[in-house]
């Protein structure tokens, strides 16, 4: 029976891979076949011919490489506010007792289901407003402000799970709230940060609606955007659209790799209370 019931498992999570490797691959072949072979029939998954001619060609049109840098900027800046700010709330709520503690934080938690296509509007108003319309932190407010009801959720609940004996130590020590934050806190809760590092940065990286809608300067918009006019009217030459999203994915695959052992414990930690 054992053996049976691991069959069935390898066969479904076999099944599973496949499902999720695929698009991947049918990008690459995409990519590394010549635009004569791209339609050929009957479909081959390995290309008869390999040309790195749609990485060159996506690398250097559409100002791609300088949307590139741009999504760099843009979510580096974002992900440094986000951490800074997200990181001293939730300590505040998983440590402290103040007036409405209890109403504010059910007020963030609400901003985590209200979608973030219906702030479109309001989110120009206002940025337009502060004279912040076509510029970088035009983005970068916005996707801090939006990022930080999650990270602090799935922060203070990996900060709750820390004793608060350690707090009384650090008093007994002459610390204060700073120095806990800053020596106790932030060092333990490392594998927390590593969920909210890939979640948050794919978020921004791949976000289109409220940079075409904020960005007007060719110059100073995002990847995804260079991604879009990449996709012709009447025609459209996959081979360069797979090769510039690839190019595009790179930057996520090599950071969930790099972080990929501390994903599932700081997940789970966070969970544990809320």
């Amino acid at each position: 029976m054992k053996m049976v019931y691991r069959i069935i498992k390898m066969v479904v999570l076999t099944a599973g891979a496949v499902i999720s490797v695929y698009p991947l691959l049918f990008m690459l072949t995409t990519a590394l076949q010549p635009s004569t072979l791209l339609f050929e029939y009957p479909p081959k998954l390995l290309p008869s011919q390999l040309t790195g001619a749609n990485f060159a060609e996506a690398w250097t049109s559409q100002n791609f490489s300088i949307y590139m840098g741009n999504s760099v900027m843009v979510t580096a800046a974002s992900f440094l506010l986000i951490f800074v700010l997200s990181s001293m709330l939730a300590f505040a709520y998983s440590r402290f007792r103040f007036a409405g503690k209890s109403l504010t934080f059910a007020m963030l938690m609400g901003a985590l289901v209200i979608p973030g296509l219906t702030l479109v509007i309001p989110q120009f108003m206002l940025i337009r407003s502060l004279g912040l319309f076509d510029s970088y932190w035009g983005l970068i407010t916005v996707y801090t402000a939006s990022a930080i009801p999650f990270t602090t959720f799935l922060l203070k609940g990996f900060f709750d799970t820390i004793t608060k004996e350690i707090d009384e130590s650090v008093s007994i020590d002459c610390g204060g709230s700073f120095r806990l934050f800053l020596s106790v806190i932030l060092p333990l809760s490392k594998p927390a940060f590593v969920p909210v590092t890939i979640f948050n940065a794919l978020t921004i990286w791949e976000e289109f609606p409220w940079a075409l809608t904020i960005i007007n300067d060719p110059l100073k918009r995002t990847l995804p955007i260079a991604l879009a006019n990449f996709q012709g009217q009447y025609t459209t030459q996959w081979g360069i659209v797979f090769a510039g999203s690839l190019i595009a994915l790179l930057p996520v695959i090599l950071l969930f790799v790099f972080l990929q052992r501390y994903f599932i414990a700081g997940i789970t930690a966070g969970a544990v209370k809320g």
